[in-house]
């Protein structure tokens, strides 16, 4: 028997991967059914935040003794207008510390870039980009001292890829709840833990209709992002201004070059999209290319007149 206890907020929730009866199935139990003997406890909650995975679900987790657990939380804290990347990583830490000291193997993630998933303009995506940073950098650390199962979701460009993620874009669909259990489950298998045969990457279901996304996003999700919108809004608005005020960079970005991306490429199915690439800026590289190109052509007609 393999204990599961899975902690974080609605990605690990399963938010935007129906069940077949009903409510949400997502990441977490399918990566559980390649466990022997399964027995998945899924703890996280819509919303949560990394102190309230502290507070609430860990000692749930605790009390089980699971074998294996998950801690994917960080992205609803760097939404908050009260963001701070030292609390959220602390929380995270502490949540880590516990279930390794009681014996579980405990799977964390590098968690993408939200402002990119969105598609915001400069002006939000930049300050996001910092802030998602600074919690990614606060939990490698916390992976490399506690020796967890760490994803980088941030470094795969399969991440950014349109149809892994839901109509809100900020849940995975099916498709992209089966890549995060393949990844896992392929880190899991390189780690020697037992694991049986890889979950199928392929979708069991076919894709909402254009029609079924649009009637969700009118219902189920409206009220959602209503929801949200009482912190999300204002803490984006903020953001902008101060972004656009030139004052928001007290944000700073992490020290030290970001980890290597793991190999992730070795799945039990082939899922169509498997290579990982370094995290580099390649858009910025080719444009700041273009511009010394560019300068250099002003510089020689300039010194031939």
């Amino acid at each position: 028997m393999t204990r599961f206890a899975a902690l974080g907020d609605s990605i690990t929730v399963g938010m935007g991967d129906p069940a077949p009866g009903g409510g949400w199935r997502g990441w977490a139990a399918l990566l559980a059914g390649t466990l022997p003997q399964p027995e998945l406890y899924n703890l996280a909650t819509l919303g949560a935040l990394a102190a309230d995975v502290e507070r609430a679900q860990l000692p749930a987790a605790m009390a089980l003794r699971p074998d294996v657990a998950s801690v994917v939380v960080g992205i609803n804290d760097t939404l908050r207008g009260d963001f701070d990347p030292e609390r959220t990583g602390t929380s995270i830490g502490r949540t880590v510390a516990a279930l390794r000291a009681a014996g579980a193997e405990v799977l964390t993630v590098r968690l993408p870039d939200p402002g990119q998933m969105f598609g915001l303009p400069g002006a939000l995506a930049r300050p996001l980009a910092r802030r998602m940073r600074a919690v990614n950098a606060a939990v490698d650390e916390v992976a490399r001292r506690y020796g967890t199962v760490h994803l980088d979701a941030a470094c795969d460009p399969a991440t950014y890829e349109r149809r892994y993620w839901s109509v809100d874009r900020l849940h995975p669909n099916e498709r992209g709840h089966r890549l995060v259990a393949c990844r896992f489950h392929a880190l899991l298998a390189a780690a020697d833990f037992p694991v049986g045969p890889g979950p199928d990457p392929e979708p069991s279901s076919p894709p909402p209709t254009r029609l079924a996304e649009a009637g969700w996003m009118a219902t189920k999700g409206t009220a959602w992002l209503v929801r949200r919108s009482r912190d999300l809004v204002p803490a984006l608005v903020g953001l902008a201004l101060r972004e656009w005020l030139g004052i928001g960079r007290e944000e700073l970005e992490p020290a030290g070059a970001a980890p290597e991306p793991v190999n992730l490429n070795v799945l039990s199915k082939p899922s169509g999209n498997l290579q990982l690439h370094e995290c580099l800026p390649s858009a910025r590289l080719k444009l700041r290319n273009r511009l010394s190109q560019r300068n250099e052509r002003r510089s020689r007609t300039a010194a031939v007149s």
